[in-house]
C-alpha cells in the first residue's frame, strides 16, 4: 500500500532525543524555549509559544483577547477544531464559503456575512495555500476584530514573500504527526503583541505566574503564585527537540512536497472530470495535501484502493458533522448558506505527497489517476 502520509523522521531527531534525555530534563524547559525562539525567528514573529496543539493555540488566543461571546467567522470546509475552539468560549462559529480554485476562504462572503456580532475571523489556509490576508485584514481593521490564522496546515508557507505567522493578530500550527513540520503532537502560536506574551504563558500552565523552567532559574524555584484560572496545554522538551531539528530541515522538506505537486500537476492537467490544485501569485504553499477534485470521487477512491493507493478526504464541512447539525436545529448556530463548498467537497480527494514519497511510487499513483479518468 502506497500510505497517504508518512512522517520525515531519521537519525537526526534520534540522536537529539538521545542528548535531551540524558540532560533528565524532558518537560517544559529549555529546549521548549530554544524551539519558540527560532520558530519565531523562522516566521517573523516577536512571540512563539510552544502548546500541547494547534486546537490549544487556538483556544488560548481567543481567551487571551478575551473573546467569550459573540460571532466567529471561519470556513466549514476544515478541521472541527477550528469550530469547536468557537464553542469553548461560549462564540458561535459563522461559516463562510470558499473559492472554488483554492478552498479558503471567500473574501466577498466574509463580507457579506460580517456583523456587529463579529469578535474574529479565523482564516484557515487550506493544505498549506494562504488566504488572500491583506483583504481579509483590511476587512477585520475596519470593524475592529482580531485576525487569528488557523496555519495548522501551512508551516513553511508563504503570502506576499513573508513567513505565515507573523503577519495577523496570532497564527496557530500544528505539530501533529502528519504535519510538514511534526514533533509527534503539539502545536505553536505566534504573535507580535508583547502584551499576550506573559498572558499565553500563564494560560498554558494552570494559571500560574512562573512556570517550572522560569522557577528553575530564579533564586526562589519554589515559590509560585496562581494568578488565573488556566489549563494544562504546554509543550514539553521532548517535543521541542524533535520540532528544533524538523525546522532545520522544513524548507528542504517543502520543497520536495512542491516538486510531487508540480509532477503531479504535469501528469494530471487536462484529465477528463479532473481538476488539480493552484497556487495563486501572492501564495508559496507549505503543499501540505495534494488535493484533486474529481467529478467521480468516491469511484476512484475506489479504484486507487484496489491499486493499493491510500486516499483522504481533507474535510467533510464542519456543519455536516451529526453534532453541528444538532446544534442546527435546535437554532444554536445559523444553517450556512456556502454553496461552494457545499458543491466542491463531494468532489475532492487526497493523493499521496508526502515528503519522502518515492519518486516510482508518485509515477503509479499519476498513473492509476490517469487510467481512470479514461474509463
Amino acid at each position: 500500500m502506497i500510505p497517504l502520509f508518512k512522517p520525515s523522521i531519521g537519525e537526526e531527531e534520534i540522536n537529539a532525543l538521545r542528548e535531551t534525555f540524558k540532560t533528565g530534563w524532558i518537560g517544559l524547559g529549555p529546549k521548549t524555549a530554544e524551539f519558540e525562539k527560532k520558530f519565531a525567528e523562522y516566521v517573523g514573529a516577536k512571540h512563539a509559544i510552544g502548546l500541547n496543539s494547534a486546537t490549544s493555540a487556538l483556544d488560548l488566543a481567543l481567551k487571551a483577547f478575551k473573546i467569550n461571546s459573540g460571532e466567529i467567522l471561519m470556513p466549514a470546509l476544515t478541521f472541527v477544531a477550528t469550530a469547536h475552539v468557537a464553542l469553548y468560549n461560549n462564540a458561535k462559529p459563522v461559516f463562510v464559503d470558499v473559492e472554488k480554485d483554492t478552498l479558503c476562504m471567500d473574501v466577498e462572503d466574509i463580507r457579506k456575512k460580517i456583523t456587529n456580532k463579529t469578535k474574529a475571523i479565523i482564516p484557515v489556509h487550506y493544505s498549506g495555500h494562504p488566504c488572500d490576508l491583506d483583504a481579509i485584514k483590511e476587512i477585520a481593521e475596519s470593524k475592529n476584530i482580531v485576525v487569528i490564522e488557523d496555519a495548522a496546515q501551512a508551516t513553511g508557507a508563504e503570502y506576499k514573500g513573508r513567513k505565515i505567522g507573523g503577519i495577523s493578530d496570532a497564527a496557530c500550527f500544528s505539530f501533529e504527526a502528519k504535519k510538514n513540520l511534526t514533533t509527534g503532537d503539539g502545536g505553536m502560536i505566534t504573535f507580535n503583541d508583547d502584551a499576550l506574551a506573559d498572558e499565553i504563558k500563564r494560560l498554558r500552565w494552570f494559571g500560574i505566574d512562573k512556570d517550572t523552567w522560569q522557577r528553575a532559574r530564579s533564586k526562589y524555584s519554589w515559590y509560585y503564585e496562581v494568578v488565573e484560572l488556566g489549563y494544562k496545554v504546554h509543550m514539553n522538551d521532548i517535543q521541542a527537540t524533535i520540532g528544533l531539528v524538523q525546522l532545520n530541515k522544513l524548507d528542504r522538506l517543502n520543497q520536495k512536497r512542491a516538486d510531487i505537486f508540480r509532477f503531479y500537476n504535469e501528469k494530471l492537467q487536462n484529465l477528463k472530470g479532473m481538476e488539480i490544485p493552484v497556487e495563486k501569485d501572492y501564495a508559496r504553499s507549505a503543499h501540505w495535501n495534494y488535493v484533486l477534485k474529481a467529478e467521480k470521487r468516491d469511484e476512484l477512491i475506489t479504484f486507487l484502493k484496489k491499486r493499493e493507493i491510500e486516499t483522504g478526504v481533507h474535510h467533510m464541512p464542519v456543519h455536516l458533522h451529526p453534532f453541528y447539525m444538532n446544534l442546527i436545529r435546535r437554532n444554536i448556530i445559523s444553517k450556512p448558506i456556502i454553496p461552494v463548498t457545499e458543491s466542491i467537497w463531494n468532489k475532492i480527494v487526497t493523493l499521496p505527497s508526502f515528503a519522502d514519497l518515492k519518486k516510482e511510487d508518485a509515477e503509479e499513483v499519476a498513473n492509476a489517476v490517469v487510467e481512470f479518468s479514461k474509463m
